[in-house]
């Protein structure tokens, strides 16, 4: 992922209701396709802007945003590694 490039919402709850928007009409295209035929894939065009492009787009932002402030970056020497900050403890 390019430098800076974040998927994340600016809460937990706001990035699982993108999801629902997501989601939602995603799966409704798939179910209305024998019912309504092709043209239900149209629903796909709301789905995309709130997954912020696909799918796994919305899922890597899922685990930005939860991650937000828990877990820190740092490299040096051509090797990177995730620290934990705060409370949070990182399972070994």
């Amino acid at each position: 992922m390019a430098e800076g490039r974040s998927f994340a919402s600016s809460s937990v709850s706001r990035h699982l209701v993108r999801g629902l928007v997501g989601f939602g009409p995603l799966i409704a295209a798939i179910v209305l396709v024998p019912v309504v035929g092709p043209v239900s894939l149209l629903l796909v065009a709301v789905a995309v802007p709130a997954f912020r492009g696909c799918p796994t787009c919305w899922l890597i932002g899922l685990a930005q945003t939860v991650s937000r402030g828990r877990l820190r970056r740092s490299c040096s020497g051509g090797v990177c590694e995730l620290e934990a900050s705060g409370t949070f403890r990182a399972v070994e």
